[in-house]
Order: C-alpha cells, then structure tokens, then sequence
C-alpha cells in the first residue's frame, strides 16, 4: 500500500485557527450595511423564491418526482451521520 503524504501548502493544510482566521478577515471586509442578507431574512427569503423561479418547472425534479426528493433527503442524511460517526472515534 503506497503512503499518502499531506501537502505543507494551501489553506486546507493549514492550522485550524489560522484558517479561522484569515476567513474571519473576509466575513469583516463587507461592511454590515452592505451584509443585507443577514440585516433582513425577508430579502433573503424573497431572492431564494426569485432563484428558484428562474428554473424551468420541467426541471426542478424535486418538484416533479417526491419520491426522488425522499431518496435524496434519506441519502444525505445517511451520509450525515456516517461523517458524524466518523468524526467520534
């Protein structure tokens, strides 16, 4: 079996807290008047509403076929708590 070695660059080979970090300096460059999503939940609302107008009906499946909608909500929470359990030991 080969080894895998980790990578010394990149964000994702980071420590934790500095990546906490430099996202922290991105989240504080938007000024809080220009975060209107999170000033006004209705604005946020709304724009999701227009965003899923833009879909054609034909091919927003979800809409279309509830049991592909099931399957798909029962596989992403399968996998949730698969991550999860992993995450434990």
């Amino acid at each position: 079996m080969q080894e895998v070695t980790k990578s010394k660059r990149g964000f994702a080979s980071m420590d934790p807290e500095k990546q906490r970090a430099i996202a922290r300096k991105g989240g504080e460059s938007v000024p809080s008047e220009k975060r209107s999503f999170s000033q006004n939940p209705a604005l946020a609302a709304e724009a999701g509403r227009k965003g899923g107008l833009r879909v054609d009906p034909a091919k927003r499946s979800f809409s279309q076929n509830s049991e592909l909608a099931s399957a798909a909500g029962r596989k992403g929470g399968q996998a949730s708590h698969i991550a999860k359990r992993g995450q434990q030991g």
